[in-house]
């Protein structure tokens, strides 16, 4: 009898990242169907609208429709989305702009059985080769991860457009990466002490390492690059940590502490950050969960503070602190990534972390 399940992960077919890539969309598309169906939010499909229009043409596969209303990934968007997808007898979607669209696109193909191409316009997330979506409520309170049968057959991420959105976007998405340091180490020790039916790959592990290793070396200066207008190769090798790296690092299952202290922060009133910042933040309660050295909590804290991620929990927004003992209870929901920690977190324990990460940010000045 073996002595614990499979080593799994999903990943993309392909990935494919560099200046101007964009124009090969409709290549790729014609590979996997005729008749593809854009989903995605307005700002985004407004920067790369003439350019997939002109790609698909071009290759003879021209829009069957498109949906550029996704403002938050919810139940009734999905069902919403879907309707339109089925009555355009579309074939093949693509989810366009971050990762509320992307999720809602991906969430559509698993329930049409249908592929699905990701084209990120900007750096926020790592959701674009995730095979997971995660739905929230209108107001942005979050209520589920779906975890998908397969990942998108191809990741298109031209660099010409997601670095020149804002540069917001990238540390944001810097500070979900960095969670993938931590967490997949954290979800890997918990499946083996389990004899869980998934593993985690040494892969994977390795890939997240060096995820980490390349937002310590290159974070600072990508970010300073991209305030520039300059397309660097500190830029390209950032924006592959976060849209591939980190996602590979995931592909598998993988989340932990960092992002079910995102999902209970989502609960409190006058949070104000998105989700790679809070999960920034969240990765430090991690850390500090783990006992890990104060040097090296330091170091992150410091890395953090030099991008403009919030490191105290006055930066989350304006917060009600009265409501933080929920957000704990919530961030330890069994159902929630928090059982995915080698040892058992408390509420308590939770509440305390937070504060000491705040406490410790104070210190630091």
């Amino acid at each position: 009898m073996p002595e614990s399940g499979a080593r799994k992960v999903i990943l993309p077919a392909r990935y494919v990242q560099g200046q101007g890539v964009l124009g090969q969309l409709g290549a790729h598309v014609r590979q996997h169907g005729s008749k593809p169906f854009v989903v995605s939010g307005r700002t985004g499909w407004t920067r790369v609208k003439a350019r997939v229009q002109a790609s698909l043409l071009q290759a003879g596969v021209p829009l069957a429709g498109h949906d550029d209303s996704v403002t938050e990934c919810t139940h009734a968007k999905i069902n919403e989305v879907a309707a339109r997808v089925e009555d355009a007898e579309a074939d093949i979607i693509i989810g366009c702009g971050g990762g509320k669209a992307v999720d809602t696109a991906k969430a559509v193909s698993e329930k049409l059985h249908l592929p699905v191409i990701t084209v990120p316009t900007q750096c926020a997330t790592n959701a674009d080769q995730m095979a997971d979506a995660v739905v929230f409520s209108e107001d942005h309170r979050f209520i589920e991860d779906i975890y998908l049968s397969q990942a998108p057959v191809l990741v298109l991420v031209d660099t010409e457009v997601v670095a020149r959105a804002p540069p917001v976007f990238i540390v944001q998405g810097m500070g979900d990466a960095l969670a993938c340091g931590f967490e997949k180490p954290a979800y890997a020790e918990t499946m083996r002490a389990r004899k869980s039916q998934e593993q985690a790959t040494n892969a994977a592990l390795e890939v997240n390492l060096k995820c980490f290793q390349t937002l310590m070396a290159h974070g600072v200066q990508a970010k300073k690059d991209v305030e520039a207008g300059k397309i660097t190769d500190a830029v390209e090798s950032v924006v592959e940590a976060i849209k591939l790296q980190s996602g590979f690092g995931f592909g598998g299952g993988g989340c932990a502490a960092a992002h079910a202290v995102h999902n209970g922060l989502t609960i409190v009133p006058g949070i104000a950050r998105k989700h790679g910042e809070i999960v920034a933040f969240g990765t430090m309660v991690q850390m500090v969960l783990e006992r890990r050295p104060m040097g090296e909590v330091e170091r992150v804290m410091r890395w953090c503070r030099e991008l403009g991620l919030p490191i105290r929990l006055s930066e989350l927004g304006k917060l009600d602190m009265s409501y933080l003992p929920k957000a704990a209870e919530k961030a330890c929901d069994p159902n929630d990534s928090m059982s995915a920690m080698p040892f058992t977190v408390t509420p308590d324990m939770v509440l305390v972390a937070m504060r000491e990460v705040d406490s410790l940010a104070q210190r630091l000045g």
